[in-house]
């Protein structure tokens, strides 16, 4: 009788265990959902890695696009500082590398608003202004910037200035999108900075900047979030 009555309470504390496990479990189970749908809410999560590829694509088209145009003008790039540009040959540059910037931002959307549907997600909410807001502001803070050293005709900084101002709009970006944006912004400062110490090489830091880290982080991003 004894051992029948510690078997039966044996029993009792074993299924309450196991009921408290399981309500543990569910508990935890319930938390990670939580979180996951908050972090859904606080980040845009559609960003494809795709976009990122074509506009490296795009980015090192423009740029043989450019050597090509150097070639016309009878410029040697080698020769790195010892370069001339004239007015025209800047603005020409400057119309091509707009033309780049549109081409990647229209890639980038379309890819973007693509995977947006496929998840079931809105592409337009206050995550992704919060998003574009944090973007701008350095970006266009570099593009004036730019425009200032293209009027004091200081044109051997604009390539470099270009990769600063953009890799710390992707690093203000990264807080409310893909964690993973911010390395890309370490590489592009890391990059610019460099490009500093060796003036007159603009076209090639530019073409590793915006052409192939762009196609290296894209693709990376593209497996993993796929």
């Amino acid at each position: 009788m004894h051992k029948k009555l510690v078997h039966f309470i044996f029993s009792i504390l074993l299924c309450n265990s196991k009921f408290f496990y399981m309500e543990s479990k569910n508990y935890h189970e319930d938390l990670s959902h939580i979180r996951s749908m908050m972090e859904r809410s606080s980040r845009f999560i559609s960003l494809s890695g795709l976009s990122g590829v074509f506009a490296g694509i795009s980015a090192i088209i423009g740029a043989m696009y450019v050597f090509f145009v150097f070639k016309r003008e009878g410029i040697d790039y080698f020769d790195g500082d010892r370069n001339v540009f004239t007015k025209d040959l800047v603005q020409e540059l400057f119309i091509i590398g707009i033309v780049i910037l549109i081409s990647a931002l229209v890639s980038g959307y379309i890819f973007t608003a693509s995977k947006s549907r496929k998840k079931g997600l809105k592409i337009w909410d206050a995550t992704t202004r919060r998003l574009l807001v944090t973007f701008t502001i350095p970006l266009v803070t570099g593009g004036l910037f730019c425009l200032i050293l293209l009027k004091h005709h200081l044109f051997v900084f604009i390539a470099p200035v270009t990769l600063i101002f953009y890799g710390l709009a992707l690093i203000s970006a990264e807080r409310y999108t893909l964690t993973d944006l911010k390395y890309l912004g370490y590489c592009q400062i890391i990059l610019g900075l460099i490009s500093c110490l060796f003036l007159g090489w603009g076209l090639i830091a530019w073409t590793i900047g915006f052409g192939v880290l762009h196609i290296v982080y894209g693709w990376s991003m593209h497996k993993k979030y796929k």
